[in-house]
């Protein structure tokens, strides 16, 4: 044990050393004294991180600069107010003195602008400069409070700080500009995280699928699966949510620069993950040319005195940067690299191409990108929907799970898969529009043009035909007819409300409007009046479900209107770039359009995918678009203000990006319920209710019936007084009694009783009602219950009584209706209006009375018998829909009759 515990000390010891030495290696810094702009001096160490500093660095001369840099790195250190510029590279002038101009701006201010001799500076290596020789120049400039006054002290804590650094360097002998570069600076605050964002994100979308992918694989009665699937939130608006605020970045304006930042967390719903060997490979295919740090700038490029300098260098490389050497006492972490090719100059922010560059994607390689993800993405889909069909069948043969877990999805998983597919092209369709669309814009490769012009016109076509064949399957069997009415705008209590004119006059609705405007309705009538619902037709909802499943009955078309919106607008946002007026006020209409149809029609048959698809996500579009006027560069707004607003459209899309993630969960427990509502323990017990109204109302908007909007009433609902309670609708005014068992001593004498009944006419008014399947049934029932009994059972029927086989219970109350069924008492019930007579036994009833006769029951027995047929099971449950029991008796491939129907046709 000593043995063991010394070995333990001087291992302990070994590893402290260890450690100390290599901390005492890592940890060797130099330091220096600096005083703020308070007046505080403090020891300051040489690799510490700056106030502000610069990160990726790019060629303002497009690639023109006859000079090679492998470090461009410039700060400001507020700790002792200085600016610091470190620049390596090579040049192929011939021994040519040098001027240099530093500049900085921030937030569309210069801020900083200076002009120095490399040779005033001791940089040796710059006075003066020699071909293909190394230089390496090191500028360290005291500024005072005046000349950095101008940077707010926010600006310091403020993420995503806009600022940028330049440096142009001139030749002596020809005063000619030979070199430019810039770089954007920072502060270390950004709001791009798009590592932590975008899986945290991605975690919340996976739960929207596989919520509403088991809403809509769960069960066996196909209307009763939809009418499920339909309250899950759709993954459609999830996805939408997210691209459009992605999207929103293509507009052509200048944008902020934490915007841009705050855009690339949204990046991978569109089809946009950074993978350098990914963006590498497709980089030559999509026409992306040049090297690090050749870029296109802003600046102008000028070509030196008659040597044509720039051809001697154009093309060469930039050399790379050095690595990071912590043991090096004044080397630094921070620093950027040259810019990728295809990417824009650092700095900028404009356009579409500036929030691609802020993921590292070249804009000509945005379609190739986009659409190589989606393909990965619809492959991923489809061995999902085989991996679960696989998984289940597996865990049926082990038996794991019960055989019919999921037995219908695991029949017809073929059909799962294509709606599966079909709906994520839906889900792509408004951003493979977009991106083709921008790519036939920004020109490019003609490969990549190719391949976009076929993905563009195979997508639209096919999208288009497949909605225009759903709407042909469903209105072929009909005429559309267009009426002319007039919508009406009217207060209600905190807000201005719309109703048609005809709904006002069938409902004879009091409202006070004050504007009305005309309006056409196009409205289809089914010439079948026996036709089943949109939702009811089964055969029509296992072929377009991917298109209609979450809609109203009455705007399954609502569909076919979005595919027409989503194509406006991403050719608005791809297409309209040259002209940015058009292109912003242009979106901005769409949207606005667009929130006023979806609010007036509200397709959503739940009420979560109503919120998110229609209001939230509505005013988002307008409100972003509408903030995004001021960044037009015609308006030349203050950049301090444009960043102000920046800040206010990120707390609008935060916030629909939290209300988004918070249906997603409330729907992940709604679809809980659902799968569970075929259970009659439910826990916890608290919630049982919850279910039972969800489901109740979830029946309730299957229906769709219109009700009238809160804050109007009809004007024959006023009240004039208290009023006596109506009267019953129906009363018993005669009971007749039909022979029992024990009455008669054989079998033949009830029957023959019952056949000189019949013959006499002593119930004419049965004998002359029309007899349909339920009277021939019951009349058939009513013999087999007193004539089919066995011969050898007949002599000793006295003894088979009814009222031995009824429930004890229920003979204790004679009075009871059940009671008297199961005596073979026969109810005759007629209106309490005085039209008809009746008497007892063998009076004569009047043929003009309408007579309901409950017929009677053979025996308790037969009353509560479980081999009751599967069609009259079918219909019970139809008729009488329990909220928690699904309709298990609906056959797959036949069109259900016993569900309750709508109230009006579809429109």
């Amino acid at each position: 044990m000593a043995t063991w515990s010394g070995q333990r000390t001087r291992l302990t010891m070994l590893l402290h050393i260890i450690l100390f030495t290599s901390l005492s290696k890592a940890a060797k810094v130099m330091f220096t004294t600096g005083t703020d702009v308070d007046g505080v001096t403090r020891d300051l160490a040489a690799n510490r991180y700056p106030a502000l500093y610069t990160g990726d660095y790019g060629d303002c001369m497009g690639g023109n600069s006859l000079f090679s840099i492998s470090k461009f790195d410039a700060a400001y250190y507020a700790d002792n107010m200085t600016i610091v510029l470190h620049m390596d590279g090579t040049s192929s002038l011939r021994n040519e003195s040098l001027m240099m101009r530093i500049a900085v701006d921030a937030y569309g201010e210069n801020r900083f602008d200076k002009i120095v001799n490399p040779c005033s500076l001791n940089i040796a290596s710059l006075c003066p400069v020699l071909p293909d020789v190394p230089f390496r120049a090191w500028v360290e400039i005291r500024v005072g409070p005046q000349q950095i006054g101008g940077i707010p002290d926010i600006a310091y804590e403020i993420p995503d700080f806009e600022g940028t650094t330049r440096v142009q360097i001139f030749a002596g002998s020809g005063q000619q500009e030979a070199g430019c570069f810039q770089a954007a600076m920072q502060n270390g605050k950004s709001l791009s995280h798009a590592y932590v964002i975008a899986p945290f994100m991605g975690l919340f979308t996976m739960v929207a699928i596989i919520a509403s992918f088991s809403t809509a694989a769960y069960g066996i009665s196909v209307p009763h699966m939809r009418m499920h699937h339909a309250h899950s939130l759709s993954v459609f608006i999830v996805f939408e949510t997210f691209q459009t605020i992605f999207f929103s970045g293509a507009l052509s304006v200048k944008w902020p620069s934490i915007l841009v930042a705050w855009w690339s967390n949204f990046a991978w719903s569109a089809g946009f993950i950074y993978a350098p060997p990914f963006v590498q490979s497709i980089n030559s295919f999509a026409g992306v040319q040049g090297k690090l740090g050749h870029v296109d700038g802003s600046g102008p490029i000028i070509i030196n005195r008659g040597e044509h300098l720039v051809d001697k260098i154009y093309g060469r490389s930039l050399m790379t940067r050095g690595s990071f050497n912590a043991t090096d006492p004044w080397r630094y972490e921070w620093g950027g690299d040259p810019v990728a090719p295809g990417l824009p100059l650092p700095g900028t922010w404009s356009g579409f191409p500036a929030t691609l560059a802020a993921i590292g994607i070249p804009a000509a390689d945005a379609f190739v990108s986009g659409l190589l993800w989606f393909l990965i993405a619809v492959a991923l889909v489809m061995f999902a929907v085989i991996g679960v069909k696989i998984l289940f069948d597996g865990l049926a043969k082990a038996r794991l799970v019960k055989e019919d877990r999921l037995a219908y999805f695991r029949s017809y998983w073929v059909g799962f898969l294509g709606h599966a597919l079909l709906r994520t092209l839906v889900i792509g369709f408004f951003m493979l529009m977009t991106l083709a669309i921008f790519q036939f814009k920004i020109r490019g490769s003609v490969g990549a043009i190719a391949v976009a012009a076929v993905v563009f016109f195979v997508v639209l076509i096919g999208v288009t035909s497949l909605v225009a064949y759903g709407v042909w399957c469903r209105t072929r069997y009909g005429t559309f007819t267009i009426t002319k009415d007039r919508a009406v705008f009217y207060r209600s209590t905190w807000r201005v409300s719309i109703i048609l004119e005809t709904r006002i006059k069938e409902h004879n609705l009091e409202v006070k409007p004050f504007l009305s405007i005309p309006v056409y309705r196009l409205r289809h009538n089914n010439h079948d009046d026996d036709y089943p619902t949109v939702h009811l037709d089964q055969l029509y909802v296992k072929r377009f479900a991917w298109l209609t499943a979450r809609y109203r009955r009455t705007r399954w078309w609502f569909f076919a209107y979005y595919i027409i919106y989503s194509f406006v607008r991403a050719a608005f946002i791809g297409g309209a770039g040259d002209v940015p007026l058009v292109q912003v006020y242009g979106v901005l209409a769409l949207d606005i359009v667009n929130l006023a149809i979806s609010a007036f029609s509200k397709p959503f048959e739940g009420t979560r995918n109503t919120a998110m698809g229609i209001w939230i996500l509505g005013l988002c579009k307008i409100l972003t678009t509408g903030i995004s006027i001021a960044f037009l560069p015609q308006l030349k707004v203050n950049r301090i203000i444009t960043t102000a607003l920046g800040v206010i459209i990120i707390v609008i899309q935060g916030f629909t990006t939290v209300a988004l993630i918070v249906l997603i969960i409330l729907s992940a427990l709604s679809s809980r319920l659902s799968l569970l509502r075929n259970q009659e323990e439910f826990t916890p017990r608290w919630l049982d209710k919850v279910r039972i109204r969800y489901f109740e109302k979830m029946q309730t908007k299957a229906q769709d019936r219109w009700k009238p909007p809160r804050g109007l009433v009809l004007k024959d609902d006023e009240i004039k007084g208290p009023t006596t309670p109506p009267s019953p609708h129906f009363s018993v005014t005669g009971v007749r009694r039909g022979s029992k068992i024990e009455d008669d001593f054989d079998g033949s004498t009830v029957y023959n009783s019952q056949q000189s009944l019949r013959g006499k006419g002593r119930d004419q008014s049965l004998t002359e009602q029309p007899r349909g399947r339920h009277s021939q049934a019951g009349s058939a029932r009513s013999r087999l219950s007193t004539g089919s009994l066995p011969r050898t059972g007949r002599a000793s029927r006295m003894s088979w009584s009814s009222r031995e086989c009824a429930d004890p219970a229920l003979l204790e109350r004679p009075d009871s209706t059940l009671a008297k069924r199961l005596s073979g008492i026969t109810f005759t019930v007629t209106p309490d209006d005085g039209s008809s007579m009746m008497t007892r036994d063998n009076a004569r009833v009047s043929a003009e009375s309408t007579t309901s006769h409950v017929r009677p029951q053979a025996s308790y027995r037969s009353f509560r018998s479980q081999s009751t047929s599967r069609a009259s099971s079918i219909h019970e449950k139809a008729s009488t829909p329990t909220p928690t029991r699904e309709t298990f008796g609906l056959p797959a491939l036949t069109r259900p009759s016993t569900l309750p129907e709508a109230a009006e046709p579809d429109e």
